[in-house]
Formats: structure tokens, C-alpha cells, sequence
């Protein structure tokens, strides 16, 4: 049986590098246009190159979004586009549209095609259609149930992918235009530049009485009805692979270098745990823990069980939960017993943080001495991106993850 592979997002070169090194067998990321995350940092030509190289080296892959939903002028320039992701060697292209479809089967006919989730592919007809008109792989829509999923198996041989981890939008797999509205046409949802209005805090006003706001539910903190919670899948990973997903994917583009590394880790120990252990298999608390220490809504399996019922929706609040803040990243070894730290929050000598390596080893540390750029002894650092060498007995690899829970 071939290994459920692990997908994760890319939002930059250093985003990559934390999800490939971390454990994500894949990787999915952007172009400056055709995408679906217009603020998402995304790759200028030659970052698209040098990501394609990095990942190869390590022997891992890399998915390129061309999924937006196009007019006319979005088309101009698509064709060189995709002969150059060819060229360069990406693995593949998700695509939403059967026009960009098109133009990636006449443009770059040895390039890889995957459909993308905003193509709503929630039946087994629609799945098969679309492997006979030569896609490799189907994102299935995040409305599917696993139960729908062991259909296209036994109907379609084709890969299938599906989110198992991230934000959940209101909309059908994010076909949305209310940042259209809200922006009177300036930023548009399905071209890539969502404001995520859903989170945003609603009230009720009536036409008699402007300026009087009245909460659609009453609680203190107002209301969130379009506010759902975040998928995770991760007690499910067992369900997923017997159902027949080829590949797990996790939600985030726009999320922070920590994030993607300490959900990444997650995940990976829990599917080589599974394909490991087999039958003898169990989820370890540690796991799933793990998913709590980065910023997140409440958690929910969302449409996988169910069809869609209130236990989806969070109603109550729109800030995510964080309860670790993320520090610091190491850089490299400074000699035997120092490591060189870039700053990514204050942090002080005799301070006891918690550690997050690529191996996934958790363990604490307490901060050691400390020195600056300029070789001066510091007690505390006080200034991001600042980068300091920490002295330490510990074995921290490049790109160890430094946290703190927050409130000591």
C-alpha cells in the first residue's frame, strides 16, 4: 500500500523550507498570479526555481495553484506560464477552471494536473470526468464525507486529495463575494485576495434607528455568524487512509513559519506511527497537544462525519486561540556549545522555553548566555529578527523551533 502522503502549504522559500524539513512529503505554493492567495508572500520566477530544486534535492515535491477563476484578461500570458513551470521541473499544477485546464494540456502537455478544491468535485461522476480528460489527481471539495470518499475509490482510479487540517470557509470550497461587496469590487475572493469577512464581528441595525446595533445572538462579546471553526482530522488520520485519500492535506498559505513546522511535525509522526504500528495503532496525547500550542479556532471534523449541522460553526468568538508564542529559530551552530538564533519575540537569560526540533523532539531549555552581533554579552533580546548566539549543551539542528507558552 502506498504511503498516504503528507501535503503542506508554502507561502514563501522560508515557509518552505520549515514544512520539507519538518516532514511534508509535498509542498503547495504560488506563483506572483494565477493563485488563489494574492497576499500571500508567493514566488517571483526564480524563487519558483529555486523551490523546485530545494525539494527535489530532499526528494519531495512541489504543487503550483493556477486555480483562480478567470475572466478574459486573466488568460493573457497563462500559456508561457505554465511551459515555464514545466521547464522548471514542478511536479504539478492545481487548476479550478477547464479553460486554464486547457491551456495546461496544450501549453505544457507533460505537466501534471491536479483539480483543484475550487472546482467543488463532490461526486464520483465528476471525479471520473475529469481523470478521463487527463487530470492525475482530484482535491475533493471540503463538503465531502469520508463515507463519499470510499465511493470514488471503489468507482475512480484516480489520487485523491483532501484537507485534514486548517480554516474552514462559509462558502462552498471557498466560492465567496463578500470581499467583493465589502470592497466594492477592488478585492475579489476567487482571484485571490479574500478579507476573510466571515470573521468579521455582525450586528443587526434597524432602518428607523441608524446607529443602534443590536447582536443577532446575545452574548458578551456579540456574535460570529459566519465564523466557522478549523478542521482537524488528526484523531482520523487511520479513517482517511482506509477510505482511500492519497493525500492529506493542511490548510495555510497566509500562516506563520511556526505553524505549518509544529503542525506538519503533528501529523507526520501520527501517519508513520500508523503505517508503522498498524492494527497495534493508538494516538498519543502528546500528538494531538501538540495542534493546541499553535493559534487556532476550535477545532472540528467539519463535514467528514456529518452533513453540515451548527457543531461546524463557532458562534461565540472570532480571535483564534494562541497559546505558545514563537520565539526564536535556529539558525546554525556557532562552535560546540552555541547555536546562532534569529528573534522572533523578546525572550532573557535563566528563562526556560520549550523546544520544537525538525526531528520532532520536544523538550524545555533554559536560556544560556547570550550574546549579540557584536559579540556583547545581553541578558535579554529585545529586538525581532535580532540574531544572537545562545550558548547551550542541547542538540538543536537548523530551524529548531524556540516557544513560550504565554501567561508563564
Amino acid at each position: 500500500m502506498k504511503k498516504i502522503e503528507l501535503l503542506a502549504p508554502a507561502g514563501n522559500m522560508e515557509k518552505l523550507k520549515m514544512a520539507l524539513l519538518y516532514g511534508a512529503d509535498a509542498v503547495y505554493l504560488a506563483g506572483k498570479a494565477f493563485g488563489l492567495r494574492a497576499y500571500g508572500g508567493n514566488f517571483d520566477r526564480d524563487e519558483l526555481k529555486q523551490a523546485v530544486s530545494y525539494a527535489h534535492s530532499m526528494g519531495k515535491k512541489v504543487y503550483v495553484t493556477v486555480n483562480i477563476i478567470p475572466r478574459n484578461e486573466d488568460l493573457e500570458g497563462l500559456d508561457e506560464y505554465v511551459a515555464y513551470l514545466e521547464s522548471i521541473g514542478v511536479d504539478a499544477v492545481l487548476v479550478s477552471d477547464l479553460g486554464v485546464f486547457d491551456i495546461c494540456r496544450e501549453a505544457a502537455p507533460n505537466l501534471q494536473i491536479h483539480i483543484s478544491t475550487q472546482a467543488s468535485s463532490a461526486n464520483w461522476r465528476t471525479v471520473k470526468r475529469w481523470k478521463e480528460m487527463g487530470a492525475s489527481r482530484v482535491v475533493l471539495a471540503r463538503e465531502v464525507s469520508l463515507a463519499e470518499v470510499r465511493t470514488f475509490r471503489e468507482k475512480v482510479d484516480i489520487e485523491l486529495e483532501m484537507f485534514a487540517h486548517g480554516a474552514l470557509c462559509i462558502s462552498w470550497s471557498g466560492r465567496c463575494l463578500l470581499s467583493n461587496y465589502f470592497t466594492h469590487g477592488k478585492r475579489q475572493s476567487n482571484r485571490g485576495e479574500c478579507i476573510q469577512a466571515c470573521r468579521f464581528k455582525y450586528s443587526v441595525v434597524e432602518e428607523s434607528r441608524p446607529g443602534e446595533y443590536f447582536p443577532v445572538e446575545e452574548d458578551e462579546h456579540g456574535t460570529y455568524i459566519f465564523n466557522s471553526k478549523d478542521l482537524c482530522m488528526i484523531d482520523h488520520v487511520p479513517e482517511l487512509v482506509e477510505a482511500g485519500v492519497s493525500s492529506l492535506k493542511i490548510e495555510g498559505r497566509m500562516k506563520s513559519v511556526y505553524y505549518v513546522a509544529a503542525v506538519v511535525s503533528a501529523y507526520r509522526k501520527v501517519i508513520d506511527a500508523y503505517y508503522r504500528e498498524g492494527k497495534d495503532f493508538h494516538m498519543r496525547p502528546e500528538w494531538r497537544d501538540e495542534l493546541e500550542k499553535v493559534s487556532h479556532r476550535p477545532y472540528t471534523t467539519a463535514f467528514a462525519y456529518q452533513l453540515p449541522d451548527h457543531t461546524a460553526q463557532e458562534y461565540e468568538k472570532s480571535q483564534p486561540e494562541q497559546p505558545y508564542d514563537f520565539i526564536g529559530l535556529v539558525m546554525s551552530r556557532d562552535g560546540e556549545h552555541r547555536v546562532i538564533v534569529e528573534q522572533r519575540n523578546h525572550f532573557k537569560v535563566g528563562e526556560v522555553v520549550e523546544v520544537l526540533t525538525p526531528r520532532g523532539d520536544v523538550f524545555p531549555l533554559a536560556i544560556g548566555h547570550l550574546r549579540n552581533a557584536d559579540g556583547e554579552d545581553v541578558l535579554a533580546a529585545p529586538h525581532p529578527l535580532e540574531k544572537l548566539s545562545l550558548e547551550t549543551s542541547a542538540d538543536l539542528p537548523a530551524y529548531t523551533i524556540l516557544r513560550r507558552r504565554r501567561n508563564g
